[in-house]
Parts: C-alpha cells; sequence; structure tokens
C-alpha cells in the first residue's frame, strides 16, 4: 500500500517547490501567466499527443469508456444544475466547477496511481480520450464563446478546432488508431517536450497556492465543498453502481472504473480557468481539496473491492 502513495508523492513534492517559488518570488510577478500559457499552447498538447498515441487502440475503447461517460456527464449536469439554476452562477463559473466535480486527473496522477493500485499504466486511456475529445472540445468553445463575446457558430467551430489542446488530442487518437508507428525522429523529441508538461503544470499550481487560503472568503465556498463533495465521495459512488448494475461489469473492471472516478480533480480544470480568468478559485481549492482527500478514498476502494 506504500507503493501506491507514491504518486501523490511526486505531486505534493512539485506542488511545494512551486510554493516555495511563489514565496521567495524567484521568477517575478509574470510567472503565473508565462507558466500558464507555456502549459497550455505548448506542454500540454504535446504530453496528449505522445499519451494517446501510445495507448492500445483495445484499451481506448474498452467497456470502462461508456461507464466513465455515464458516470461523469451524470456529476457534470447535477453541478450544473445546482450552480446555474439554484445558485445562478455565470456561465464561465458553472463550467470550470463542473468540470472541476466531473473531470478526473487521468494523466499524471492517474498513470502512476494505476500502474501502482491496478497493475497497469494503460487503465486511464479511456477516461483520457474522453475528458480530451469530448469535454475539452465542448468546454473550449463555450469558455471562448463567453471570454470573447458573442460569436457565431463558425467562429466557435474553428476556435476548437485550432485549440491546441484538441489537435494534439486528435492527432494522438489517429496515429494510435492507425496502428502507424512513428519513428524515434518524430517521438523522441515529442517526449522530451511532453516530459516537462506535468512538472511544469505542478509548479505553475504550486505558485498559485502562495497567499492563498483555501476556502477563504471568496464568495465560493459552496461551489468548492459542492464539487468536492461531488468529486470525491457521489462519482465513485455512482462509477459502481453503473458499472456494477447497469453495464454488469466483472469485478476487476468495476474496480478500475471506481479507481478513476475516485481520482482527484484535474489539474488541467486550473489550467483552463487560468487561461480565461474565470473560476480560478474554485478550480484551485477543488483540486487542493480533492488531491488530498483521495487518498483515504482510493486506500478504501482498494479495500472493499480489492
Amino acid at each position: 500500500m506504500l507503493e501506491s502513495l507514491t504518486g501523490f508523492v511526486v505531486v505534493g513534492v512539485a506542488i511545494l517547490v512551486g510554493w516555495i517559488i511563489g514565496r521567495i518570488d524567484l521568477l517575478g510577478e509574470h510567472a503565473r501567466p508565462v507558466l500558464a500559457r507555456l502549459t497550455f499552447f505548448v506542454l500540454s498538447p504535446f504530453l496528449l499527443f505522445v499519451v494517446l498515441a501510445q495507448a492500445d487502440v483495445r484499451t481506448l475503447f474498452s467497456a470502462l469508456l461508456p461507464v466513465s461517460a455515464v458516470t461523469a456527464v451524470a456529476i457534470i449536469a447535477l453541478y450544473v444544475l445546482v450552480a446555474r439554476l439554484a445558485w445562478r452562477r455565470s456561465v464561465g463559473e458553472t463550467i470550470i466547477g463542473a468540470l472541476s466535480a466531473g473531470q478526473v486527473n487521468s494523466n499524471n496522477i492517474g498513470i502512476p496511481l494505476s500502474l501502482y493500485l491496478l497493475g497497469s499504466a494503460a487503465f486511464p486511456a479511456p477516461v483520457i480520450l474522453l475528458q480530451l475529445l469530448v469535454f475539452t472540445p465542448i468546454t473550449m468553445a463555450i469558455l471562448d464563446a463567453v471570454t470573447f463575446g458573442r460569436s457565431t457558430l463558425w467562429r466557435s467551430v474553428a476556435r476548437t478546432a485550432t485549440n491546441p489542446i484538441v489537435l494534439g488530442s486528435v492527432l494522438g487518437t489517429l496515429v494510435s488508431v492507425s496502428g502507424i508507428e512513428l519513428p524515434p525522429i518524430v517521438m523522441d523529441p515529442a517526449q522530451v517536450i511532453a516530459n516537462a508538461c506535468v512538472p511544469v503544470l505542478l509548479i505553475s499550481y504550486g505558485i498559485s497556492l502562495h497567499g492563498q487560503r483555501v476556502l477563504g472568503a471568496s464568495g465560493r465556498r459552496r461551489d468548492i465543498l459542492l464539487a468536492t463533495t461531488l468529486k470525491l465521495l457521489v462519482m465513485p459512488l455512482l462509477a459502481w453502481v453503473v458499472a456494477e448494475f447497469v453495464f454488469g461489469l466483472g469485478a476487476r473492471d468495476v474496480l478500475v472504473v471506481v479507481v478513476l472516478a475516485a481520482l482527484p480533480t484535474a489539474q488541467n480544470v486550473f489550467n483552463y480557468s487560468q487561461r480565461y480568468g474565470v473560476g480560478e478559485t474554485i478550480s484551485r481549492d477543488t483540486v487542493f481539496l480533492t488531491t488530498i482527500g483521495c487518498v483515504p478514498v482510493l486506500i478504501a476502494v482498494t479495500l472493499v473491492l480489492g
């Protein structure tokens, strides 16, 4: 069980380094926006391309995909109903909060934890595919429209199609589906750039924590608590119900989908909130709380279902 904590230690150290950098003001006042743009426009697309290009097609389109899709859509819809209809939050804040509740950290935490807890690093691939090829284009289109004002359908489609994260995801999936084996002269440089994404993103997140208090007087405490509760408790429980009673998956696959659902909120959500300047407090605090809180949840899940 101690080995399963390795992924959290890796993430925690990188965040701590970022917090120290922010505390001593090593990179200056422009560090956060510069690192955010570097991650969004360069590093994340390369990482997503490499991960999806190397994924097994059978894993990408396994039975785990529909279970994860149903679970995530239900959680996102539930958050939207509360935040938008009951609390009258803006569209941008609602989108960021919904993603904080329903989008899991399937890459930089999901991959190492899947390896240590489940025995294979390939299990998060369907969730990565779902989030990047379905959720991300929709999210980018809505946030673009909200950020840049009213836009025609063609402009929204064009912005989404030219979004670097979407492009990296689509190209990686096409390579995997086509069965093309790219030569080292192509993959090795892409891998080098991709390797920088997770540490830079985590360091940027750590910098953002300096001078901030979790659940501080932001006027969004209930948004954060709702997203955290849905992510840590409701989403794993719903994944178990859907996998066990709706799709009738075997015990091993049920364990896999519940573990994936119990992963913390994706740091990419914080990256989106920084990029578009909306819901940053909600995403930052939810990422922090779910990253800490998912440890006992994951241990409980593996003990009960494992």
